[in-house]
């Protein structure tokens, strides 16, 4: 019979819709967990994710100041080497750096979903499976060769191939208006499928990979909010 965590799910709150202001920080759920094993380490794999997206981004020089909560600053600023799960051991470098990173983290998230929560595989698939469509749709643009830019090609979920096709070329318009835009539809398309994939009330734990994916994306666009407030004021000044 699969374990059910009525207190710690019961002892959490509410998140609103995506862009409403999250009602509590990555850190605060870690800390809740702290104690729980398989749930503290299933959340640990969904954060790392949002970790190594502002490790991306500030080693591109886009952010300045990271928020990471699984990952120590030293290893965001690449002065400290990764976790051993996230070193991908390979005689074929890849064309982007990170891209070795990004398969070592989707492999290693997948394993953790295997040993304690199938829940958390489906999510590694669908993200897997995302960010593949794009990397092949942004290669093709290029007349570059899009299977040497596809990550954790085994995780994928081959049998949705059109409907991520059709969230592609929604991505892909939105590109020409901003890249907020774009990431407001690749955000608002997650934030659907942990809807119809949520096991409210199940107090399983399912039902804490939706909670945390879910505050994941809420502080996301708070952060990207934040950003633009900043931009705001120094446009003013």
């Amino acid at each position: 019979m699969p374990e059910q965590y009525y207190y710690l799910l019961s002892g959490l709150p509410e998140i609103g819709e995506l862009g409403d202001a999250p009602p509590i920080t990555p850190a605060d759920l870690l800390a809740f967990l702290d104690g729980s094993e398989k749930p503290l380490r299933v959340v640990e794999a969904i954060f790392l994710s949002d970790d190594l997206l502002q490790r991306d981004a500030f080693l591109s020089g886009e952010v300045e100041t990271p928020e990471t909560v699984v990952l120590t600053g030293e290893q965001v600023k690449d002065e400290s080497p990764l976790p051993q799960e996230l070193q991908l051991q390979t005689d074929s470098p890849r064309k982007i750096a990170s891209d070795a990173t990004w398969e070592a983290y989707f492999r290693y998230a997948a394993a953790v979903g295997k040993e304690s929560c199938s829940l958390l595989s489906q999510w590694v698939g669908f993200e897997v499976t995302l960010r593949n469509e794009i990397a092949l749709t942004r290669a093709q643009s290029l007349g570059l060769d899009g299977e040497e830019y596809v990550v954790a090609r085994s995780l994928q979920d081959e049998d949705e191939h059109q409907t991520y096709s059709a969230l592609v070329g929604e991505w892909s318009a939105a590109m020409g208006k901003s890249p907020l835009a774009a990431q407001r539809v690749l955000d608002t398309a997650r934030w659907k499928w942990l809807q119809q994939n949520d096991a409210y009330f199940s107090f399983k734990i399912d039902e804490l990979v939706v909670y945390a994916a879910r505050l994941m994306l809420t502080w996301r666009w708070y952060r990207l909010g934040q950003a633009a407030e900043k931009l705001k004021r120094v446009e003013v000044n």
